[in-house]
């Protein structure tokens, strides 16, 4: 981000960017600068737009050889084209034959850096990485929006907030609006604050429903199982969700037995560390057996319904019952 940044203020923009990764918000976030910084917001004639798995690569060769109308030159923006995977020949080589007037922008949620492609852009341009950020960049990120509201929050209702929302930032940034809405009046955002706008994440469903499973509430866990159905959550993934919650607290409990610290924890297991005391506190329910053979029998009701052995809504509503009974 640094080195984008430092590219868009100096005006030493290169030919060809790649903007890639799952923090979708910090991509789109970075093309955008890059569009400013590229073209006047009213120059239509010079500013292409491609997106999907269809474009021709040989149409975009051409377009960046036109010349530039009335102006010092042309900016394609390519979105999602897959490119970054089947690597077309011809427009790799072409990386290294980009004529001064034109610029590439390529945005990506997924790429092969083994792909010719990527190694081209990556030699004659700036290849861009947006990972999901830590739980500790994420609450820097939203202090300083609230700052700027001059709004205040604690540190428990931060953990609150981020276990609601995960750490997604397009998320986040739409929940946290939702907050400053309903605490225009006052200056510090409070728990009940919380509850009353913010709505949960996947994850955040997902943890409570087997914290139903570990608290043996078989009714409370179905009926945040079919309020996910009624969500329109498909229940494969529902079952991939829980299977996936089963390990990483299989995970942190050999850890937490073995006497590690929550960072060390967190890191491991792929969890916010403000959240490790709370996944603990959940794993301390089960047995390391039952944690275990949880995770078999998830893979197992998948398997069940690949091969057609089991509906897909009835392996989850026995998996539920299964374990919360």
């Amino acid at each position: 981000m640094k080195t984008l940044m430092e590219d868009i203020r100096t005006g030493n923009l290169k030919h060809v960017y790649l903007l890639y990764g799952e923090e979708t918000y910090l991509v789109r976030q970075y093309k955008d600068k890059l569009r400013t910084a590229l073209s006047a917001d009213d120059d239509a004639m010079n500013v292409s737009f491609f997106e999907g798995k269809d474009i021709d690569s040989k149409q975009l060769i051409d377009l960046a050889e036109t010349m530039p109308f009335f102006a010092e030159h042309r900016s394609i923006f390519v979105d999602g084209s897959g490119f970054f995977k089947k690597s077309p020949e011809e427009l790799a080589a072409y990386m290294g034959e980009i004529p001064e007037s034109a610029y590439f922008v390529f945005t990506e949620t997924e790429v092969d850096r083994r792909s010719k492609l990527y190694k081209q852009v990556r030699k004659h341009g700036y290849a861009a990485e947006f990972k999901r950020q830590t739980d500790k960049v994420l609450s820097q990120w939203i202090l300083g929006k609230l700052n700027r509201e001059n709004k205040k929050i604690t540190r428990s209702v931060m953990e609150l907030f981020l276990t609601k929302t995960g750490s997604d930032m397009e998320t986040i940034d739409r929940e946290l609006e939702k907050l400053l809405c309903y605490t225009m009046d006052r200056d510090v955002i409070a728990e009940q604050d919380m509850e009353a706008v913010c709505t949960d994440s996947i994850s955040g469903r997902i943890f409570e429903m087997v914290d139903a499973m570990a608290g043996r509430q078989q009714k409370r866990a179905l009926e945040l199982y079919y309020d996910l159905l009624a969500l329109k959550e498909p229940p494969m993934r529902i079952l991939f969700l829980m299977t996936r919650q089963f390990q990483i607290l299989m995970h942190l409990k050999e850890l937490a037995d073995q006497g590690f610290d929550y960072k060390f924890m967190a890191s491991k297991a792929g969890v916010p560390e403000f959240a490790v005391r709370k996944y603990i506190g959940q794993a301390r329910r089960f047995s390391s057996r039952q944690l275990q053979q949880a995770v078999r029998d998830g893979v197992q009701a998948e398997e069940d319904v690949k091969t057609g052995q089991m509906n897909d809504q009835l392996a989850v509503e026995l998996f539920l019952l299964a374990y919360s009974k």
